[in-house]
């Protein structure tokens, strides 16, 4: 019997060679985005008023004292809306206990960071089919594959690199503030959603195994969302289905204990206006029965002993809304525990 190892088989399908691709610096780029665009939380806010609002303030304060989890679900549209500054304050201030985003969230933090800027025209250079393709923006690959030799998360990757780094906006990366605060922000990837994927420096063993752990750290955060809240920003696909399949695996472990993870509080933030109950599944067949966020975190989930909430509103006002509203709610009862 030969040693010889056997030679992989040819592929059966053509395969995109990635080393034909030309990627450019991202000072040749031209950005819609820049720090001009994020939030300061020491100026006065836009204006924005919802009822919901100081309801989920006190949960939150609610699940502080039960220490609970208070987990953010998020799409990238948050940070370019410029809420980061926002969710830096709700993570020093210790009320923020996990933040989950989207590929695209990780790569906008992570631009922000090293160069102050971020968001291409995809109607230009899809044109030019010079989309994504940016040598800094790339190097998030590089951080992923040491992140997945080191036993990390996606997250946690990203967060310290950036973290360690001498980019000159650091301060604005949600991502590193996180990783030195030792809170996780975890990473939930799809393979081909993102433009790092197209870089020839792109590992995919590393990206599924540092996502992969990052989904089993939301798994352990959604163990601990009896008497919690879990808030669901601007994501329609990526927030609703990873928290349906890690409350399932945290239920399943709690029936088995004899415990329930059934009282707590969920809302949703989105730009879509929903037309009826949201406590009640809109009627099949209807657009808005395939809106996920409103038949798995409004109804499905809170259907044996939970709340849900839904504020429609744009991102830049609802989010300053709802931190301002939980840092006075947390002051009140700090004011209140030592009168």
């Amino acid at each position: 019997m030969s040693d010889t190892p056997t030679p992989p088989a040819a592929p059966r399908y053509a395969e995109f060679d990635r080393g034909r691709l030309r990627i450019l610096p991202l000072a040749e780029r031209e950005h819609d985005l820049d720090r001009s665009v994020v939030l300061d939380p020491a100026a006065a806010p836009p204006p924005f008023e919802h009822p919901a609002i100081p309801v989920l303030a006190e949960r939150v304060v609610g699940a502080w004292h039960a220490d609970a989890a208070v987990l953010l679900l998020m799409g990238a549209h948050v940070l370019r809306a410029g809420a980061s500054r926002y969710l830096i304050q709700a993570l020093r201030r210790g009320w923020l206990t996990h933040i989950a985003m989207n590929g695209a969230g990780a790569i906008h933090d992570y631009e922000l960071a090293r160069i102050g800027a971020t968001t291409e025209s995809v109607a230009r250079y899809i044109r030019e089919g010079q989309f994504g393709l940016w040598r800094e923006t790339g190097e998030i690959n590089d951080i992923i594959a040491a992140g997945a030799r080191r036993g990390e998360g996606l997250g946690e990757a990203v967060g310290r690199a950036v973290a360690e780094s001498d980019f000159p906006d650091r301060d604005l990366s949600v991502l590193a503030a996180a990783y030195q605060l030792g809170v996780p922000v975890t990473v939930h990837v799809g393979i081909g959603y993102d433009i790092i994927h197209e870089h020839p420096n792109c590992d995919p063993a590393a990206l599924g195994t540092t996502s992969y752990r990052d989904f089993l750290r939301l798994a352990a955060t959604v163990e601990r969302l009896e008497g919690g809240v879990m808030l669901n920003i601007g994501s329609a696909v990526m927030g609703p289905e990873v928290y349906l399949k890690a409350l399932a695996m945290a239920r399943n472990v709690a029936h088995q204990d004899g415990r329930q993870i059934r009282h707590f509080t969920t809302a949703v933030f989105d730009l879509i206006p929903l037309r009826g109950d949201v406590h009640s599944e809109a009627p099949r067949g209807t657009p808005e029965y395939y809106f996920r966020p409103w038949k798995t975190i409004l109804v499905r989930t809170v259907a044996d002993g939970g709340e849900s909430h839904y504020i429609c509103g744009d991102h830049r006002r609802t989010v300053p809304a709802l931190c301002r509203a939980v840092d006075a709610a947390l002051d009140r009862d700090a004011a209140a525990a030592g009168a």
